[in-house]
């Protein structure tokens, strides 16, 4: 039976119009360096990874890396008004709880910016609890927030546990955590055959269909 739901957030459950492309491009610029197409790329394929160490595959450089990735989150939460909850995001997760599933909400952005992206969409109080890389240990791919999400919420096996995002990190991690169901959705940065290639035991066009994919609570 599944008893805990980790799911991502900006891809997944909250949806940005390219703002972290923008962000990225914006702290890439603050400390003197460009944009390149092949950075552009990387960022691309990193989503979901924790973004400090996205700027230190990408600068080389720690404190370089650490000056972006503040610039970073200032340029994120400029815009962070632009976020917007992807269509039946808040009601699937209300489904859940009300079936007995925990919701954990996770992000490779830092607490400070996750905050103020639940605060926009009025998510305070809507899941059990709200992960950051910081507070987990290490960010996506690595499986921490999800192993962290289960012994915080009381979760006796890691098969009890679904993880939902739109990247392949997303879904490395939920595998290296041991999931049952490491489910990708069509409506964030990765397409199908990615998400595939990476290893999801499941496809979603949305966080939507998670409901009834769960349905009996068995895969």
């Amino acid at each position: 039976m599944i008893g805990l739901a980790v799911l991502d957030m900006a891809g997944t459950t909250v949806a940005d119009d390219g703002l972290v492309q923008r962000a990225f491009v914006a702290a890439v610029r603050d400390v003197g360096a460009t944009a390149t197409d092949d950075m552009l790329d990387h960022v691309r394929r990193t989503m979901g990874e924790s973004k400090i160490d996205v700027f230190r595959a990408l600068l080389g450089d720690e404190e370089r890396a650490r000056r972006a990735n503040a610039a970073f989150e200032r340029a994120y939460a400029e815009h962070v008004g632009d976020c917007r909850e992807i269509d039946g995001a808040a009601e699937t997760i209300r489904r859940l709880r009300a079936s007995g599933v925990r919701v954990a909400l996770t992000t490779g952005f830092s607490e400070l910016t996750q905050r103020q992206i639940l605060d926009i969409l009025g998510w305070q109080d809507l899941a059990d609890l709200a992960l950051t890389p910081a507070q987990a240990g290490r960010g996506r791919p690595h499986p921490d927030m999800v192993l962290t999400a289960l012994l915080r919420l009381g979760i006796d096996d890691v098969r009890q546990v679904a993880v939902v995002g739109d990247t392949t990190s997303d879904v490395r991690a939920g595998l290296r955590a041991g999931a049952s169901v490491v489910a990708g959705v069509l409506t964030g940065a990765h397409g199908r055959d990615e998400l595939a290639a990476a290893g999801a035991t499941h496809v979603l066009e949305s966080v939507r269909e998670l409901p009834d994919l769960l349905g009996g609570g068995r895969r």
